[in-house]
């Protein structure tokens, strides 16, 4: 399956002006620096389609633009309980059938659901309408609980925000840790949360001056991936006792202190790998693991091929050789 380059987003009757939003921002222009994708939102026909905020979208393409392009994006809307309109569906269904990537989030999932591109698969969705979903299809694994799920040729996302790390995600397995976090700092945002990331948090982080402490301890940490970093250490930087610290810590991230640096170095390896030229072995100092062998074990277990196969895919000129700074 070769890399996307053209891009749909299909705008149901009461898209969410968010999902658009979110979609048209990733895949859309970013400057020189950054490669464009050939984007277009699409409807069942040109022409304005209501939103969930009342205010109509103009939409100039239609149903055609959708069927050829290599990444489909279904869009969540107000009417999702009902299914698509039959031309909608079998857009869909004769798209996965021809290769393309074809994915949704939010209450987006319904649609692939009824096109039967589900059916057997895990797949997520706004954790408030997972029951429904799951109610009316039982042939799809539904887990509330992910942030989104890859299954190849069809990718699902949670709901509102979690839009952007489905993009983002399906940016950086298509095209490499560095573009996608090259968009991710050009939006400002978190360059990659994990897929198997809480959709939320069941209590707010109470605002005070721990939560301070918290953001500049994982400042540091970013800053320092080359070394051991225990939780112990990060604790006592933040003042709190091991077992606090780990609490507060997933309460505000969603994940554990051990999940989130390993997502980060993972992360941190995956862009001196495609940037630099720099052997395994240092890539694997530079961001905390003992040797080669242990970054070659966790890559193949969390990226499913070893670093230098991932190197390989994922190159880009001119590199940098040893130029990366040590974090």
């Amino acid at each position: 399956m070769l890399p996307f380059k053209t891009v749909a987003a299909y705008a149901p009757p009461g898209v969410g002006l968010l999902a658009a939003g979110i979609v048209t921002e990733v895949f859309g222009p970013h400057g020189a620096e950054l490669p464009g994708f050939d984007f277009a939102l699409c409807a069942d026909r040109p022409g304005p389609v209501p939103t969930d905020c009342g205010v109509p979208l103009s939409v100039a393409h239609g149903l055609d633009r959708l069927a050829g392009a290599d990444l489909l994006i279904a869009l969540p809307g107000t009417e999702f309980r009902a299914p698509p309109a039959p031309a909608v569906l079998d857009v869909l269904r004769a798209a996965h059938e021809r290769g393309a990537t074809v994915a949704a989030h939010c209450v987006g999932t319904f649609a692939l659901a009824a096109a039967g591109l589900l059916d057997g698969r895990r797949a997520t969705t706004h954790w408030r309408f997972a029951e429904l979903l799951a109610d009316r299809h039982p042939q799809v694994t539904v887990e509330a609980g992910a942030l989104y799920i890859d299954e190849g040729s069809v990718v699902t996302g949670a709901g509102a925000a979690a839009g952007f790390d489905l993009c983002l995600h399906l940016l950086r397995r298509e095209y490499g840790a560095a573009l996608a976090n090259a968009v991710a700092r050009d939006m400002v945002l978190p360059s990659h949360r994990d897929g198997g990331q809480a959709q939320y948090l069941a209590a707010p982080v109470p605002e005070d001056g721990r939560d301070e402490r918290l953001a500049e301890v994982l400042g540091w940490a970013r800053e320092h991936l080359h070394e051991p970093l225990p939780v112990t250490e990060l604790a006592r930087r933040a003042m709190m006792s091991k077992r606090s610290f780990a609490r507060r810590f997933t309460a505000a991230t969603g994940t554990t202190p051990h999940a989130w640096l390993r997502s980060l170095r993972l992360s941190r390896a995956e862009e001196l790998l495609e940037t630099t030229d720099l052997p395994v072995e240092e890539v694997a100092r530079r961001v905390g693991y003992g040797s080669a062998a242990v970054l070659r074990e966790q890559f193949v277990r969390r990226r499913g091929v070893p670093p230098r196969s991932y190197r390989r895919a994922f190159t880009s000129t001119p590199k940098r050789t040893g130029q990366a700074t040590a974090g």
